[in-house]
C-alpha cells in the first residue's frame, strides 16, 4: 500500500480528529483507575477507543455516500470522488468492528456483552438524521458511553464520576456537532436532511449548543466536587476551559459562519488536550502533596 493510498484513508477518516476523543479517554483512565492498569488492559482500552472511533467514521462515510456526492462541502472527500472505493470502506469497516470487538474480550465479560450497544450506536448515528431532528444527541451518547465503558473495562461498574464525566464529554460534543451542522444548514434543508439547525433555525439551534456547553461546565464541576484527588489546580484549569468555550460561541454567530472550521477543528482541540493536562498536573500535585 503507497503512501498516497494511506493518506487517502487518513482524510477518509479524520485521524485528525481522534484528537477530541483519545485525550478524554485517557482521562478518564487517568480519573476512574482505582490502581495503575495492567499494560494489557491500557493496551487494549485505547485500541478499543481507537478502533471504535475508526468504526464510526467509517459508518458515517459509507452510509452518508449519496449526500457526501452531491454537498459542494464533502464531494471534493476522497469517498466521493470515488478515490476510496466502497469496498474500502466495507473492509475498514469490518477491521475496525474485529479489532474493537477483540479489545472488548480482551478486557472483561461484561466489556464484551455491551460492545454491541456502541456498535449499534456508531452505525445509527449517520442513518440519524435522517429520522430524527437532534441527531447530534445520538453522537453525544456515544461520547457519553466511553468513560462508562472506561469504568466498566477498569472496575466492572459505573460510578458516579463516571456518568459525570460521561454527561460532560456528552454535551461537549452535542454541542460543537450543533455548531458544525451549521456548515450544512441550506444543503440539509434543500435535501431533507434534519438537525437541529434545520428545525429551529440557527438562532435557536446556537442557543442550546450554548446550553449544552454550559452543562459541560457544570458537569465538569460536578466531577471535581466528588473526585477525591481535586486540587485547586483542576478549578484553575476549569475556568481556561470555560474562557475557550466562551470564546468558541463568539466565534460563530447567526450572520456569520465563516469561522465555525476554526471554533470546531482548534479550540475544541485545545480544549480535549488541555483537559488530559489538567487531570495530568492535578493528579501529579495530588501525589506531590501526599509525599511531602
Amino acid at each position: 500500500m503507497g503512501l498516497k493510498k494511506l493518506k487517502l484513508y487518513s482524510e477518509l477518516l479524520k485521524l485528525e480528529h481522534t484528537i477530541f476523543a483519545l485525550p478524554f479517554g485517557l482521562s478518564s483512565l487517568w480519573i476512574l483507575s482505582k490502581e495503575l492498569p495492567s499494560v494489557k488492559s491500557l493496551f487494549f482500552i485505547i485500541l478499543a477507543l481507537i478502533s471504535g472511533r475508526t468504526l464510526g467514521m467509517a459508518f458515517n462515510r459509507l452510509l452518508d455516500k449519496p449526500w457526501d456526492e452531491i454537498n459542494p462541502r464533502t464531494k471534493i472527500w476522497p469517498h466521493a470522488q470515488g478515490l476510496v472505493k466502497n469496498w474500502e470502506i466495507k473492509l475498514i469497516i469490518f477491521l475496525s468492528l474485529f479489532f474493537f470487538l477483540f479489545s472488548c474480550s480482551q478486557i472483561n465479560k461484561l466489556t464484551l456483552i455491551l460492545s454491541p450497544l456502541v456498535v449499534l450506536l456508531l452505525w445509527f448515528y449517520p442513518l440519524a438524521k435522517r429520522i430524527i431532528d437532534y441527531p447530534h444527541l445520538v453522537l453525544g451518547l456515544v461520547y457519553f458511553l466511553i468513560p462508562v465503558a472506561v469504568d466498566i473495562a477498569l472496575n466492572e461498574e459505573v460510578s458516579l464520576l463516571a456518568v459525570f464525566l460521561g454527561i460532560a464529554m456528552g454535551t461537549w460534543v452535542a454541542g460543537f456537532d450543533i455548531l458544525y451542522s451549521l456548515q450544512d444548514y441550506e444543503f440539509d434543508q434543500k435535501v431533507g436532511l434534519k438537525s437541529l439547525p434545520v428545525k429551529l433555525g440557527i438562532s435557536k439551534a446556537l442557543k442550546i449548543a450554548r446550553f449544552l456547553h454550559l452543562l459541560t461546565l457544570i458537569f465538569l464541576l460536578l466531577l471535581g466536587k466528588f473526585y477525591p484527588k481535586t486540587t485547586w489546580i483542576y478549578y484553575l484549569g476549569l475556568l481556561v476551559i470555560s474562557l475557550f468555550l466562551i470564546y468558541e460561541h463568539r466565534l460563530i454567530k447567526e450572520n456569520d459562519l465563516s469561522k465555525i472550521n476554526k471554533a470546531f477543528f482548534t479550540v475544541n482541540g485545545f480544549i480535549s488536550l488541555l483537559f488530559f493536562l489538567l487531570i495530568v498536573f492535578n493528579n501529579w500535585f495530588y501525589s506531590f502533596k501526599l509525599s511531602l
